[in-house]
């Protein structure tokens, strides 16, 4: 497959963004789609840091942002270094814990560099540039805040929105009440001093948005439109951006790139052509080829393993990914000996770990109760005289066989196998 496409011609982008399923609302599209297709247009998302890493979810946004750099428009990707101490109401049920400003700070700086890998802010024409409304809101004080902006709200207005209207029955503070008004401020903001004319995200933000619209319409005028893209679900239900272990993040250190892999490889089939479209830049021709093959080789999962490859190799890099997929390979071949320590500590770290203190060696059947890969002897015995165990890929059929240096990885890992998914991982101290 081609890596990630060129430039998309402007008269075709919102086509393309309408085919990809990434447009969910828009305010005066046919306005909207005749300035994007004759002048450059500056667009913003806004991307509150509310932890130290960005995850999988913030991804469509991010490269939305992306597709209209590569249209030849210019992105402001905001950090919200002031709104992320307020909390975002949007899509919450209850009050978001308060951070300290600290903290608040070395989040927007970690956010800052992780956008800095997907947009180009170096374009000779269109360089994208990094903004954090901390800027402009920190030295707001509350009665300029109250007399130049808070008066363009009224509260019904307010309350109309469904990011506070689905709040009122469980409560919320007048501190994320107002959250509305400074996204809007930001929009207004963005507008005075960069010219942006066009703001999206996801369509939790709407509300926010025409907020900002309506403020910039109050306080000076001039064209501004609102895009959403769709809230990203799984056709089966469960929460899109989780695993077993947690939240997918976009920082390695918190994610590996094997484990982001595996996430993508292992998406559903009723899934992977839409996240293809969503997440890739792979052509329409390239997409429904991948669509086709899937439909009649389903146990294939090459549209799968192309999903997977194309978001690893965006977020992480190509050498990120090569690892990734030998990681990949080497575990479904069995055959883990050719992998690297950093390699083999990466592919195990979520499973089952058990340190071995001041034994150098162990017979199989203690190995299997001590790493809990056998709730007993006895079935720790019917499990290896039936075949079902493997060190380090090798079959073993020797209950009385002692585990010792020479079986060891890199001097002392093994990775016990119980059957053909469950692994066990052991260190030698």
């Amino acid at each position: 497959m081609t890596k990630e496409k060129a430039v998309v011609n402007q008269d075709d982008l919102l086509a393309d963004l309408e085919y990809r399923g990434l447009v969910q609302q828009f305010t005066n599209r046919e306005e909207l789609h005749k300035k994007l297709a004759s002048e450059r247009v500056v667009l913003y998302c806004g991307f509150d840091p509310t932890a130290d890493s960005l995850h999988i979810g913030s991804l469509l946004p991010i490269l939305c942002l992306r597709r209209f750099q590569q249209a030849g428009h210019i992105p402001l990707a905001l950090v919200g270094g002031g709104t992320g101490l307020i909390g975002d109401p949007s899509g919450r049920s209850s009050e978001r814990s308060l951070n300290t400003s600290d903290t608040v700070a070395q989040w927007t700086e970690s956010l800052k560099r992780q956008l800095s890998r997907f947009l180009n802010f170096d374009a000779a024409d269109n360089a994208a540039k990094l903004v954090s409304n901390y800027d402009w809101i920190a030295p707001l004080d509350v009665i300029t805040f109250l007399r130049d902006v808070g008066k363009n709200f009224t509260v019904n207005y307010m309350l109309a929105k469904d990011s506070v209207d689905s709040r009122l029955s469980s409560g919320i503070s007048f501190t994320e009440f107002s959250y509305m008004i400074l996204q809007a401020y930001d929009f207004h903001k963005l507008h005075q001093e960069h010219g942006c004319a066009l703001q999206i995200g996801g369509s939790d933000q709407w509300g926010n948005i025409t907020a900002g619209l309506d403020l910039i319409g109050k306080m000076g005028g001039g064209d501004a439109y609102g895009m959403t893209m769709p809230l990203v679900t799984k056709s089966d239900g469960k929460k899109f951006g989780k695993s077993e272990s947690g939240a997918i993040w976009l920082d390695r250190s918190k994610t590996s790139a094997y484990q982001f892999y595996q996430f993508w490889i292992n998406t559903e089939d009723n899934d992977t052509i839409k996240f293809l479209k969503y997440f890739t830049f792979l052509s329409r021709s390239e997409i429904e080829a991948l669509e086709q093959e899937l439909e009649a080789h389903p146990e294939k999962r090459v549209a799968q393993r192309e999903l997977a490859r194309e978001i690893t190799r965006l977020v992480h890099g190509q050498e990120a990914l090569d690892s990734a997929e030998k990681i990949t390979q080497a575990f479904f071949s069995g055959d883990v000996n050719q992998l690297s320590e950093a390699e083999l500590i990466e592919a195990l770290q979520d499973m089952p770990t058990t340190v071995i203190n001041g034994r150098d060696e162990l017979t199989l059947m203690d190995l299997l109760i001590e790493s809990g890969a056998a709730p007993s002897r006895r079935q720790a015995k019917q499990d290896i005289t039936s075949g079902s165990i493997s060190i380090n890929g090798a079959k073993q059929t020797d209950a009385e066989a002692v585990i010792g240096t020479g079986d060891k990885l890199h001097s002392k890992y093994v990775v016990l196998r119980r059957g053909k998914k469950n692994y066990f991982f052991v260190r030698f101290e």
